[in-house]
């Protein structure tokens, strides 16, 4: 089995290959798009139960989600899955979609 090794100032396409290969080592490349949304969304509601946690709103006492950064980094690998799934450098798309924005009037 390939060691995983995650750069030390790694690049969008570092971010993509990594999750790549951690899941073929993990046995997920076989899950579907759908699956991969579904569970971003999953990961997305740990965040915000983490976040109102932080906050002090009120959470059941069984909650285990205590760390927004480890919530964060969740929500990163699956990012990658999808975007791997429709062969897209996600640094490219950001680029273009920051040009897009930096030509919108932002206003209250």
């Amino acid at each position: 089995m390939e060691q995983l090794i995650l750069p030390e100032k790694p690049t969008f396409k570092d971010f993509q290959h990594y999750v790549h290969q951690l899941e073929n080592e993990r046995g997920f490349l076989d899950d579907n798009v759908l699956q991969k949304c579904l569970l971003l969304g999953e990961e997305i509601g740990e965040l915000f139960k983490t976040i109102r946690k932080d906050i002090g709103v009120k959470v059941d006492n069984d909650s285990r989600f205590k760390n927004i950064e480890h919530e964060l980094a969740d929500i990163l690998v699956i990012l990658c899955t999808i975007a791997n799934r429709y062969k897209i450098d996600l640094e490219k798309a950001f680029r273009e979609k920051e040009e897009i924005n930096k030509k919108r009037v932002w206003t209250l």
